[in-house]
């Protein structure tokens, strides 16, 4: 069974548009157990740097797409899948003559796997998705000429400087910026005391924990953990990371989760050694050809 569907741009300005996403965002993620978007994705969506596609089926968002930068994530309703939906939606996308796009599949599902690879998509990069439970947070220890703070003792400039330092490689981290770290900072789940510093002697910023924990619930994110480059080595990363499952579970937190490159083997190997387990994968997908009809 194949049903059309036609998608149009609109705007998140609109609340109307704003409340269905969320909607939809919300059905999705309790279905799939993970959100079908990226932060960055949402936050580009908003200020307009990013083009926002909604689907409607009887004035109902049952289907959505962000497209910009090169990059596409797209979700379909879960009671609206298996009926062609989903590559309405990205046959829609390819119609304008994009080539060389980047999409993800979050989780890697099956049906998700077989769009991309008949569309001529083929996997790039892998993220994993790690989850401790029960949380067991380590004593915190922090290494001597060390001092922890949190964001109330936070230079913007300082941070952005050194986080694209961080992740000189990474595709999306290095690049935010101080308005994309202010949006964060505004969003309802952020906390001052969630985001904690770790400063040398001198006082320069050598490694942050930054912790992602959603009103009401009980597992907290390691949004995103980032050492000095020229401080690595020093064992920085676990004691961040010990701060973070101790704040977590003074948080009330009962679990843990993390997303991580699949390449970066060594952060893999410390997450893996405080006990974090393989929850799911998202696969990132290039389209290499084009698709076959």
């Amino acid at each position: 069974m194949s049903e059309s569907l036609n998608l149009s741009v609109e705007d998140l300005a609109d609340p109307a548009v704003s409340a269905g996403l969320e909607h939809l965002i919300g059905r999705a993620t309790w279905f799939d157990h993970q959100p079908p978007f990226s932060d960055q994705t949402l936050v580009d969506a908003r200020n307009g740097s990013r083009t926002l596609l909604i689907g409607l089926r009887a004035d109902v968002v049952v289907a959505a797409a962000v497209l910009g930068q090169g990059e596409l994530e797209f979700v379909v309703d879960p009671e609206w899948r298996g009926v062609g939906f989903g590559r309405a939606t990205l046959e829609q996308v390819l119609a304008s003559g994009r080539t060389g796009l980047l999409a993800w599949a979050h989780g890697d599902h099956p049906a998700a796997r077989a769009l991309a690879q008949s569309h001529g998509f083929a996997p790039v990069r892998t993220l994993l998705h790690l989850e401790l439970e029960p949380l067991a947070a380590p004593e915190v220890s922090v290494p001597e000429g060390y001092q922890l703070s949190d964001a109330r003792d936070l230079d913007p400039a300082e941070w952005v400087a050194l986080n694209a330092r961080v992740f000189a490689a990474h595709p999306e981290q290095g690049r935010l910026t101080e308005e994309d770290l202010a949006a964060r900072r505004a969003e309802p789940w952020f906390d001052e005391g969630d985001f904690l510093l770790l400063r040398d002697s001198s006082g320069a910023l050598a490694g942050y924990d930054w912790l992602k924990i959603e009103p009401g619930s009980t597992t907290g994110e390691i949004y995103v953990l980032g050492i000095a480059p020229e401080q690595a080595g020093r064992g920085l990363g676990r004691a961040l990371l010990g701060a973070g499952l101790a704040r977590m579970a003074d948080r009330g937190c009962t679990a843990a989760d993390l997303y991580v490159e699949a390449e970066n083997r060594s952060a893999v190997a410390l997450y893996r050694s405080l006990g974090f387990t393989d929850a799911s994968v998202d696969v990132q997908y290039l389209q290499r050809r084009p698709a076959v009809r």
